[in-house]
């Protein structure tokens, strides 16, 4: 097999004699050499060999990598001044189209390309990052056996490119995190397109050439995210019914039109119906569940703790400082709870470390305390250790302050404080039951100088959300860690102008972050490793009749049936809490419980213009 050169009217296109790759490359490097004479024929006929659309039969498939062969061979021949227009074919070539022996051929081509001349690094790896996803001619495949096996074959030979590049030219992995940001598809492009872009980012990642790019490439997936994110309208998820209050309530009724599986906890769906067909939303959780997936494998690789590092750094920079974040903060969510012992914690310890450091602004302070309160009620990996460390750093740290403050209310001078009592107070509604029920823990938060705080002349619970108030006051009555006092006022439970001030136009004071998430996909991951206020409420309702039952009674005095929540009286409610003090007594869980309070799913954000 071969090509007679003597022939004006055969060129490239027909091969009689059999050359060895030596004269090949000779015969290669002399058509490069003709059109710097003048003499462009052999050039133009080697071009015409590259430029084939379509199927080809065995025979040109044959001459092509014959062709592309002898062109790695005489790479160092290849000028950009004379031989441009053979650099833009080589260079629009398309991996997808072609059959693996001339991918193999074109591969070799780019890398030796890439090798002879530092001014070629740049293109050789933009044609490879343009092949990361397919020609739209190939969507309706790709998800079939054929198209699946086309994907591995031209992916495969893109990254063997790319490493190989990076090993030969010490600067390529700097130009090849450039070029993969700047080409990463925008919110608004093809769903499919981004997330196989994605795919081959944390392919890169998890690479050979991890350790130069992986921080980047994980660093730009998150940016995306919360590009996606911002996109997404309040107005999407929350409902338009101002009668529930300031909480949307996460047992409320789900909508008869929405599917869900019927081992899903209530509240899970809660508002689910405002992002079907929203493109956006469907682009973000498939996003955060090919994200997921990818820290499965870091886990299984034993390289989480070093991902976690980057998404850590990432979230301080971004996802913390984004005002009220949807969805894309279920990535921490999801890591810590694949690592609780070292992701999880040091997650949270961050969060605590920059709320009760004065040198962040006071918005991102509160910020950092209400990931970290979302974070401790709604983990169900997070230990109760852990819990009761961090709830006293967040109790010494607010104890502090009062000590240092001899004023009245004022929300806006104080925000980070009354940010910190409610975290506190929102974490108890989830975690005191399992706090109080072990004793050594009970009597480490009644050690705690919660009592103090609570009746500091700055009066966090005249500030803080008074559904947080209400069910925290509730669940602490039920378990005895009150007693009667008439130095503990709270006469009432609307929300007041002090409230509405404290959380600023922002209403950073109604961001629980991770509120169940109400993305299907993603919720799959998320859903193992939860708390759903059901969940806590049902436990709630066990204890209860399991002390009826005890006691030979029926609903025990001052408490309430859950059918029986219609009718009940705020007023007595509130004149109970008036004689409300904190002081450790002994515990005796449903005697005095009262019905509990519906708990948020998602916070229904001011309706103020301001706040939207």
């Amino acid at each position: 097999m071969g090509m007679d050169i003597d022939d004006p009217n055969a060129g490239y296109q027909e091969m009689d004699e059999v050359f060895t790759d030596n004269e090949l490359v000779h015969m290669v490097r002399n058509a490069l050499k003709s059109i710097v004479l003048g003499d462009g024929k052999s050039y133009h006929e080697l071009i015409g060999v590259m430029h084939q659309k379509g199927p080809m039969s065995p025979d040109e498939v044959a001459m092509l990598v014959t062709c592309l062969k002898a062109l790695s061979g005489a790479a160092s021949s290849i000028e950009l001044t004379h031989h441009q227009f053979l650099l833009s074919t080589i260079f629009s070539m398309n991996l997808w189209n072609y059959v693996p022996e001339v991918m193999d051929a074109l591969v070799d081509l780019i890398v030796s390309l890439a090798a002879s001349n530092g001014k070629y690094v740049d293109p050789c790896l933009s044609m490879l990052i343009k092949n990361f996803s397919p020609p739209y001619s190939f969507a309706r495949i790709l998800k079939q056996p054929r198209g699946l096996s086309i994907k591995e074959q031209v992916l495969s030979r893109v990254h063997y490119a790319i490493e190989s590049i990076s090993r030969l030219v010490p600067l390529a992995p700097m130009i090849l995190l450039t070029l993969v940001v700047q080409r990463m598809p925008r919110q608004n492009d093809n769903e499919d397109v981004l997330l196989m872009y994605v795919e081959n980012m944390f392919r890169l990642e998890r690479g050979s050439i991890g350790q130069l790019v992986g921080s980047t490439m994980l660093v730009a997936v998150v940016d995306r995210m919360i590009d996606l994110d911002l996109d997404i309208a309040w107005e999407d998820i929350l409902q338009d019914d101002a009668g529930k209050g300031i909480f949307q309530m996460e047992l409320d009724e789900i909508d008869d039109e929405i599917e869900y599986d019927s081992n899903e906890p209530l509240g899970a769906h809660l508002n689910r119906k405002g992002l079907i067909g929203n493109a956006v939303a469907e682009k973000l959780d498939s996003l955060l569940s090919i994200t997921f997936e990818h820290l499965e494998s870091c886990k299984a690789q034993g390289r989480l703790n070093e991902v976690f590092e980057t998404l850590l750094n990432s979230f301080q920079s971004t996802v913390l400082t984004a005002y009220k974040s949807k969805f894309a903060q279920f990535v921490m969510f999801y890591a810590c709870a694949l690592d609780p012992e070292d992701c999880g914690v040091r997650f949270a310890r961050t969060l605590v470390d920059i709320f009760t450091c004065n040198d962040y602004p006071p918005i991102t302070r509160m910020s950092a305390v209400a990931y970290l309160a979302s974070y401790l009620a709604r983990g169900k990996f997070v230990s109760t250790n852990s819990v009761v460390a961090i709830l006293r750093r967040l109790i010494d740290w607010c104890m502090d302050y009062c000590e240092t403050q001899n004023g009245d209310i004022n929300p806006e001078l104080h925000c980070p404080f009354y940010s910190g009592c409610q975290a506190i107070m929102y974490v108890l509604c989830f975690r005191m039951r399992s706090l109080v029920h072990v004793p050594w823990l009970k009597s480490q938060l009644s050690l705690m100088p919660l009592e103090s705080i609570l009746k500091h002349r700055l009066d966090p619970l005249r500030v803080c959300l008074p559904s947080v108030v209400e069910e925290f006051l509730r669940q602490a009555k039920a378990a005895h860690l009150f007693t009667v006092s008439k130095t503990f006022v709270f006469n009432s439970l609307l929300e007041s102008e002090p409230s509405r001030t404290f959380g600023g136009l922002e209403r950073l004071d109604m961001f629980f972050p991770f509120d169940p998430c109400l993305l299907k996909k993603s919720d799959r991951y998320v859903h193992p490793n939860y708390i759903f206020w059901s969940m806590v409420q049902t436990s709630f309702e066990d204890e209860e009749e399991s002390d009826g039952d005890d006691e030979g009674e029926g609903t025990p005095d001052g408490a309430m049936s859950t059918g029986d929540q219609d009718g009940f009286d705020i007023d007595e409610f509130d004149s109970a809490l008036n004689e409300m003090s904190i002081t450790p007594k002994n515990y005796k869980w449903g005697g005095d419980m009262q019905p509990l309070a519906r708990m948020p799913s998602k916070l229904r954000p001011s309706t103020s213009p301001q706040s939207l």
